[in-house]
């Protein structure tokens, strides 16, 4: 029997040590340790920091070192800023977005510039962008918000005073600085123009520019705050929410689903480092993350798996929908790239003089309304203010004839300046707002265009800022230039405004003509406008002036370069 015994004895030894030499060989930690720095967004930062800790404990070698990764957080618009300036001191980097990568890609030039920028690869987790309120006053929602992009974009846009803005209150993150911002607005600017909303959504990124919560976190926290008569509602991304919710704030808030589709975060890995031990490192964590056990950790954290999928995190009783949501078609880099000039050329500061017709014509009525042309434009010109934040400069002038001085055609008003400075004891944009309500239309006054149009273009070349979208707008009810003294020909104008336009330094020309007899100086006037890369409107209805306005904002986007 002992025989036996101690063969088996022996063989038990034999397989010990064998066992031990495998473990060693795969867990040989003799050359010390191999750091692995990988940052992260804030908001995926503690699973992986969770998922790391458990990596860490499971002894992973590279060459006879073991690798250590620590996990730091930190905004993904700022490691990009970054990695843009070869600054980044990561070796592997979880963004929330490869919206932000393509958008990199396309500020470095495309294909060529974008092709120093390191590869990503590959997503670990997904969470839609969806629309977000408190769930006490989600039910006060039905009547005036349905869930989708088209109802946000109506409810944000400011020249839509009638619309379910009255009601509700859109919050938003921004685009520049928060990948879900960005995502909302390239899945609204989408689904606006299959839906030939254009206008509306300009009028929504204006008014949402003045609405921009730093992050997702002060968003949702706003959206708990006892609503007065308008009802908050947000965009973020659904893991956010759930966040939100596992602090058991004192109103938790709700996922509401866009029934068009949404885009959705997909948290890309871009591998930084360049070392090759540490390459090997960063290859193994990668290869950890797709492990069930880190997938579990994910979706426990409120996010879905790369296929869309929700874990028991993200349930109907918790104020979601399980199901994977519709997707919107991934826009390209130089889509991205074209939405985030879009909102910043509408964000620009803003430097604009009106020059409002005060001619004897203003006086008559507007058919189908009990208000005069003037009245109709002063109603709208001050709605018009809306679309401006206290920062921009303005200011007005009338024209007509004989206006300060036999011979001079304009008389300034408003001199231009910020809107919230103080002129006599009240605001620029009170002082703007009472004389609109004051004017009147001088009975005998004819229409001095060109004479004004040359002073003002003078003075706005004159005081010229790099800084902001400089603009003289014209609202005038005529054919054009109506001046018995003669003044300024027509010819003249355009020969002065071609020679003093500069596209290096453009001041461009908006004109919106009114009135019956507009169309009879169609010709003129868009040549006047042209001059400057601008643009003339004619409208039927002086109600059209509304919708111009938008239109006007809308070339804000490409001047000086709207017609190249």
């Amino acid at each position: 029997m002992l025989v036996p015994l101690a063969g088996a004895v022996a063989l038990a030894v034999l397989l010990g040590v064998a066992a031990f030499v495998i473990f060693n060989r795969d867990h040989d930690c003799s050359g010390g340790k191999l750091a692995l720095r990988v940052v992260a967004t804030p908001d995926i930062q503690p699973a992986l920091n969770k998922i790391a800790g458990n990596y860490n404990k499971a002894l992973h070698s590279i060459d006879s070192k073991c690798v250590e990764v620590t996990v730091a957080k930190e905004a993904a618009a700022r490691t990009a800023n970054a990695l843009a300036a070869g600054k980044v001191s990561a070796d592997f980097w979880v963004a929330d977005s490869s919206l932000l990568m393509e958008s990199m890609r396309a500020a470095a030039g495309g294909d060529a510039g974008g092709a120093a920028l390191p590869q990503v690869e590959g997503s670990i987790a997904t969470s839609p962008v969806v629309l977000a309120a408190a769930k006490s006053a989600a039910s006060k929602l039905s009547g005036s918000l349905q869930p989708s992009w088209v109802s946000m974009i109506s409810a944000a846009n400011v020249a839509n005073v009638d619309g379910p803005g009255r009601k509700v209150r859109v919050l938003a993150l921004d685009p520049q600085k928060n990948s879900a911002g960005l995502a909302a607005l390239l899945a609204a600017a989408g689904t606006a123009k299959a839906a030939k909303q254009d206008k509306a959504l300009v009028g929504a990124l204006k008014e949402l520019s003045g609405q921009l919560a730093p992050d997702s976190t002060a968003l949702l926290a706003s959206l708990t705050v006892k609503p007065g008569s308008r009802v908050p509602v947000g965009v973020t991304s659904e893991q956010a929410i759930y966040a939100h919710n596992t602090k058991k704030p004192e109103s938790p808030v709700v996922a509401l689903y866009p029934k068009e589709g949404t885009l959705s975060l997909d948290y890309p890995v871009t591998i930084l480092t360049k070392d090759p031990q540490v390459l090997k490192a960063a290859a193994d964590f990668k290869q950890a993350l797709t492990a069930e056990s880190a997938k579990k950790v994910l979706r426990d954290a409120g996010f879905r798996g790369t296929d869309g999928k929700a874990g028991d995190a993200l349930s109907e009783d918790k104020g979601f929908t399980p199901e994977t949501p519709a997707a919107l078609d991934p826009p390209d880099g130089a889509t991205v790239a074209r939405m985030v000039q879009t909102w910043t050329r509408l964000n620009l500061g803003t430097r604009l003089l009106t020059l409002l017709d005060v001619s004897g014509t203003m006086a008559l009525p507007v058919p189908g309304t009990n208000m005069t042309r003037m009245q109709a434009i002063n109603r709208i010109a001050t709605e018009g203010l809306a679309l401006f934040p206290a920062g921009s400069e303005m200011g007005l002038w009338s024209f007509s004839t004989h206006m300060d001085g036999r011979g001079k055609d304009w008389k300034e008003l408003v001199s231009v300046g910020p809107l919230s400075e103080s002129i006599n004891g009240a605001t620029r944009k009170e002082q703007l707002v009472r004389t609109f309500a004051q004017l009147q239309a001088k009975a005998t006054g004819d229409t001095g265009l060109n004479d004004t149009i040359k002073a003002a273009y003078t003075e706005l070349t004159r005081t010229f800022q790099e800084d902001k979208v400089n603009t003289l707008l014209i609202l005038t009810d005529g054919a054009g230039n109506d001046d018995p003294d003669g003044g300024v020909k027509n010819a003249e104008l355009l020969q002065f405004l071609k020679k003093t336009y500069n596209p290096k330094r453009p001041l461009t020309i908006l004109l919106i003509a009114f009135g019956p007899d507009a169309k009879k100086g169609k010709a003129q006037m868009e040549a006047v406008a042209k001059a400057t890369g601008g643009e003339a409107y004619i409208a039927e209805n002086i109600l059209q002036v509304r919708d111009f306005f938008l239109q006007g904002m809308e070339r804000r986007l490409c001047m000086p370069n709207c017609d190249g």
